[in-house]
């Protein structure tokens, strides 16, 4: 009896010390900003890892398709001064939307919102806040909670996530254009993530089914990623240019 009452405390003990060092220490797990740059672009959410300078061939891509790409580091990321955190990540998003929009004078109705893996939500929530001719997800979450409880099933991860970054529930606050894009083979975000997502879309919507992994299916994805994108954009921004949009921000035909 003694054993076994051991042996049970001993495992209570891990459980609750593991689970401890997950509610304390998460934001490790969720933030991996990086503040050197490996590239140098002249001026988009991006995801969790990294800094912008890492997001050049996503920039270039877009390029192509005729688009203007203003794209941002959240704070603690590159060269931006700070620690990343929920509350901050949307605070940095409303402040980019609001230079766009107040200090360059870029109609909203010629902006989509884009965002990549936790840089989705970031995305989800602007354009739950701010409006916006379209909104662009890709190989991104429903929330944290719902990821944690993959990773950590034996754990009430709805109880120990101090962030929740809830992308359905903003997606679901926006009404306009939606595009889902996602990768049945992403080996961190779910590809059921995305489905859902497309479900919760209230507006217009379409999906673009990628292939490859988590960090490399939008170049694997080939001509298929260009394509889905450019009939999205399409379809948003097709008659921009008659719009009275200043040329600046006009996208190519």
């Amino acid at each position: 009896m003694k054993t076994a009452l051991w042996l049970i405390l001993l495992i209570g003990g891990i459980y609750l010390a593991m689970g401890m060092l997950l509610y304390i220490f998460q934001g490790k797990l969720i933030f991996y900003p990086t503040r050197i740059l490996v590239y140098h672009p002249d001026a988009f959410f991006h995801g969790n890892a990294g800094n912008i300078s890492g997001r050049i061939e996503s920039i270039r891509q877009f390029h192509q398709l005729g688009l203007d790409v203003f794209i941002v580091d959240y704070r603690g990321y590159g060269k931006s001064t700070g620690r990343p955190n929920e509350k901050g990540l949307y605070t940095d998003a409303l402040a980019a939307y609001d230079y766009l929009t107040q200090e360059l004078g870029i109609p909203a109705d010629s902006l989509i919102i884009f965002g990549r893996s936790l840089g989705g939500s970031v995305a989800a929530y602007l354009a739950s806040e701010r409006p916006a001719a379209g909104l662009a997800l890709e190989s991104t979450f429903t929330s944290v909670p719902d990821v944690a409880s993959g990773y950590y099933p034996v754990y009430p991860v709805g109880l120990l996530t101090r962030y929740k970054l809830p992308t359905i529930a903003y997606l679901q606050k926006f009404d306009g254009p939606v595009l889902i894009a996602h990768s049945p083979d992403d080996e961190l975000i779910s590809y059921r993530f995305g489905r859902e997502l497309y479900d919760a879309a209230t507006g217009p919507k379409q999906f673009l089914e990628m292939r490859g992994g988590h960090n490399d299916g939008f170049f694997l994805t080939g001509n298929a990623y260009s394509e889905g994108y450019d009939r999205f954009f399409t379809s948003v921004l097709g008659n921009i240019e008659d719009a009275g949009v200043p040329e600046r921000v006009q996208r190519s035909k």
